[in-house]
């Protein structure tokens, strides 16, 4: 009797082992593509929090060469097999390409949370064909100009208040033997984020800005001649050459210490960061004429977080997403990647220099050529930045380069045809 129920019991427990996958949790698997291999890492840690609170999805991190990554990706979404669930998507014009070919799904209506977001961080991840939100806004980027507060402590220097005093402080420096100034322009986009820094205090920010896309003024306005003439008055203060210095070599510069001054990007504070820890610099907005007119820096979203309308796991993704889109993940941004996030509520306290980005974008402006002429050909940046690398050797008047980016976008941009 012993055996015969000694029998039963291992075959209920065979029985029951059997039957146990019919239990468990099942787990969706969403693949998630970025264009950033630097932050594998941190987005690992991001996936692992996610999977801990959702144990019912897991995250594939697929991080692809920037360069290569919008090939890869436009095949992938055309094809529909291999493409992602979840993906980084561009801001403006780039994200503008994905929805009009119907690739992304329209979040308005699944995520609610997206209407606490600013309307300058939700611009652009909207559809100016439809009007529909297509990712959640992930980080912006800010335009101004890092200096060392080394230099300036030894020379005796004040942040300054006035264009004049500005070309005083790079004077002083390049009298002292620094390169008082980084910036080159072998590449044409580093010319169009030199002008970005230094040209909103002079056509004069958000005004010049809802006029020129409106088609109320033009590009061959004097104000933004004059403006655009003003990157070029700073050559005496580039490198020697200056036609012939490369990006890398600029960062290369300011991070060694031999420049003063770097007008660029809030995403250089990283990797400056990174590359010499004992770099002691900070930042301020490149002033207009007079001290009592406010000293704009150019911002734009340089990220969103979307979806593929393609995908079968569209629900799982969405709860990946709205992870993206929690103040928790913004600060992680904040404090591991040094980035400005963009969602709302994020605490910036511990990391003073995005404190200071965020002071200094009090008095913020559009990123002009990306943010209003990026979603048809020829792109506003493309015109710009090759004019430009023909005003900075001289080729070219900023008269000259001003009726040439007028004409291009002209070509195709009805405000302009009236």
């Amino acid at each position: 009797m012993k055996r015969f129920l000694g029998m039963i019991l291992s075959v209920c427990i065979l029985l029951g082992l059997a039957a146990a996958p019919a239990f468990a949790q099942e787990v969706t698997e969403i693949q998630f593509w970025t264009w950033r291999p630097e932050d594998v890492d941190f987005y690992n840690k991001t996936i692992a929090a996610f999977e801990a609170a959702n144990p019912d999805v897991k995250v594939v991190q697929n991080a692809i060469k920037n360069t290569e990554y919008n090939t890869i990706l436009s095949a992938a979404l055309a094809a529909g097999d291999g493409a992602p669930d979840v993906f980084m998507s561009r801001a403006y014009g780039g994200l503008q390409t994905f929805a009009d070919s119907g690739y992304m799904l329209a979040l308005d209506e699944l995520m609610p949370e997206l209407a606490d977001f600013s309307d300058a961080t939700r611009r652009g991840a909207t559809s100016i064909t439809d009007g529909k939100i297509y990712g959640v806004p992930a980080v912006s980027q800010t335009m101004l100009c890092y200096y060392n507060k080394d230099v300036y402590e030894e020379l005796g220097l004040s942040i300054p208040k006035t264009w004049d005093e500005f070309l005083q402080n790079l004077e002083a420096c390049k009298a002292a033997g620094y390169e008082a100034l980084a910036n080159g322009t072998k590449e044409g986009w580093c010319c169009e984020f030199l002008f970005g820094g230094v040209g909103p205090s002079f056509y004069g920010g958000n005004d010049f800005f809802d006029k020129v896309v409106a088609g109320e003024t033009t590009f061959v306005d004097p104000i933004f001649v004059d403006a655009v003439q003003k990157i070029k008055d700073l050559t005496p203060y580039m490198p020697s050459m200056y036609e012939g210095v490369a990006y890398t070599d600029m960062q290369a510069s300011f991070i060694n210490e031999l420049s003063a001054h770097f007008v660029g990007g809030s995403y250089e504070a990283g990797y400056f960061g990174s590359e010499n820890p004992d770099l002691n610099f900070d930042i301020f907005a490149v002033p207009g004429e007079k001290a009592e007119n406010p000293a704009y820096v150019s911002v734009y979203a340089d990220m969103n977080f979307s979806i593929a309308a393609s995908s079968k796991k569209q629900e799982a993704a969405l709860k990946f997403l709205r992870f993206l889109a929690t103040k928790e993940f913004g600060e992680s941004m904040v404090n591991e990647l040094k980035m400005v996030s963009s969602v709302p509520g994020v605490d910036v306290s511990a990391n003073p220099f995005i404190a200071r980005v965020l002071e200094l974008q009090a008095n913020n402006t559009p990123y002009l050529f990306l943010v209003g002429f990026r979603y048809e050909q020829p792109t506003g940046s493309s015109l710009f930045q090759a004019e430009a690398q023909s005003l900075m050797v001289g080729d070219k008047t900023a008269q000259e380069i001003c009726q040439s980016v007028q004409d291009g976008i002209a070509s195709y941009y009805a405000p302009f045809q009236k």
